[in-house]
């Protein structure tokens, strides 16, 4: 029985394809002691310095700030403005921490039951007793992992995309918010609350040490991916493609568009669009870009096959690039790997390998075009060599 069939103490027992089955997208789970023994990978000095750094998507919620309630201020910060803060009721957000902190994205391998091109980021918030963002929904499905302190979460049931929302402030507070029965929990270090997508949900920090990790998945929007994928067929179009009437009747009234017209429009839209390879193409470009492309440094001197492979010989091992994202798919054309966006082809052993978050070593390149692929990644900066100070910390 492999790991993914038995029941997982991170899913209070359920297997993967029970939890899958019965939860996933549906309704909430509470896993109460889903990681037995946690210890936070990060404590809230860390996370507050991480706010303070250029570049780093940090959010301060304040429930009566300065300038009024629920003050929305936006990173990096600085020293003064912790030190200006009360006692209690504000929140500190920090994004993509499994960018920064290689224990911190060692946690996506305990959800590895989902695809990994569907997970996110790992954002953490840290709040003092009453720190809160208010009851609000997410359009996306999250697992509400307790890092340290307690916190209180209370459930208000599935909403309607229009359901109102407090008006003059920067947050997408619920106006009204009622909980639904047996539906509040005060979560310890290593307890988690599974919530799927538009599930209203308000969490309020009990603790002076309040950290919750929050596992959040990608879910493009249709209007998001209709967007998307029109543009990046329409780069592949030819310009001879348009519009054609050959054979059509006679005008009838002045002006007039008629049925068959619009069936013509119609049916050049839909022959273009609806092609299972392309989307396939372009679904794994998109699922795989980066969440900060600023993060992307390709090597200012690119390697060339030879030095790549030899360091590698040599000792020292590949890693993927912290932020970097890889899938791969094969059909009766071959294999695609997916990596920060772009499509290489290549040998369905090599992608899988190269999607493995293992570090890469030289025995891979025994593989079939894994030079190629391996120095094209390592040149674009989605493999690469780790610090030595990043490895201790692994």
């Amino acid at each position: 029985m492999s790991h993914r069939d038995a029941p997982l103490t991170l899913l209070g027992d359920l297997t993967a394809a029970e939890f899958l089955d019965e939860y996933w997208q549906q309704k909430p789970l509470l896993i109460r002691g889903a990681f037995p023994d946690f210890l936070s990978p990060i404590d809230p000095d860390e996370l507050a310095g991480l706010a303070c750094e250029p570049g780093v998507e940090a959010r301060l919620v304040e429930e009566e700030g300065p300038d009024g309630p629920w003050q929305v201020s936006h990173g990096p910060f600085d020293d003064a403005t912790f030190e200006r803060l009360p006692e209690g009721h504000w929140s500190l957000l920090v994004q993509a921490v499994d960018h920064y902190v290689p224990s911190v994205a060692a946690l996506l391998d305990e959800f590895d039951f989902l695809p990994r091109w569907r997970l996110d980021d790992i954002m953490i918030s840290y709040a003092p007793p009453g720190g809160s963002v208010g009851p609000h929904i997410d359009q996306y499905d999250v697992f509400l992992l307790q890092a340290s302190g307690r916190r209180r979460w209370q459930l208000g049931g599935k909403q309607p995309d229009d359901a109102p929302i407090v008006q003059g402030i920067d947050l997408r507070i619920l106006d009204t918010f009622t909980i639904e029965p047996d539906s509040d929990w005060t979560l310890e270090p290593g307890d988690m609350l599974y919530l799927p997508p538009g599930w209203a949900h308000h969490g309020v920090s009990q603790s002076d040490d309040c950290m919750t990790i929050s596992v959040g998945f990608r879910a493009p929007s249709a209007d998001e991916a209709v967007t998307s994928y029109a543009d990046y067929l329409g780069e592949q179009l030819p310009p001879s493609l348009r519009y054609a009437d050959a054979g059509m009747a006679p005008a009838g009234p002045l002006g007039e568009i008629d049925d068959a017209a619009v069936e013509r429009m119609r049916s050049l839209i839909l022959s273009t669009l609806d092609d299972a390879d392309q989307i396939a193409q372009w679904f794994g470009r998109v699922m795989t870009q980066p969440k900060y492309i600023d993060q992307m440094a390709p090597l200012e001197t690119p390697m060339s096959e030879q030095e790549v492979s030899e360091q590698l010989e040599a000792g020292e091992p590949l890693f993927q690039m912290p932020g970097s994202r890889f899938a791969w798919r094969s059909n009766t054309h071959g294999t695609t790997l997916f990596v920060d966006g772009d499509a290489i082809s290549c040998n369905e052993t090599l992608a899988q390998r190269l999607c493995d978050t293992a570090p890469l070593d030289a025995e891979a390149l025994a593989l079939a075009d894994a030079p190629r692929v391996i120095t094209q990644l390592v040149n674009g900066g989605s493999l690469g060599w780790l610090a030595q100070d990043d490895e201790e910390d692994e």
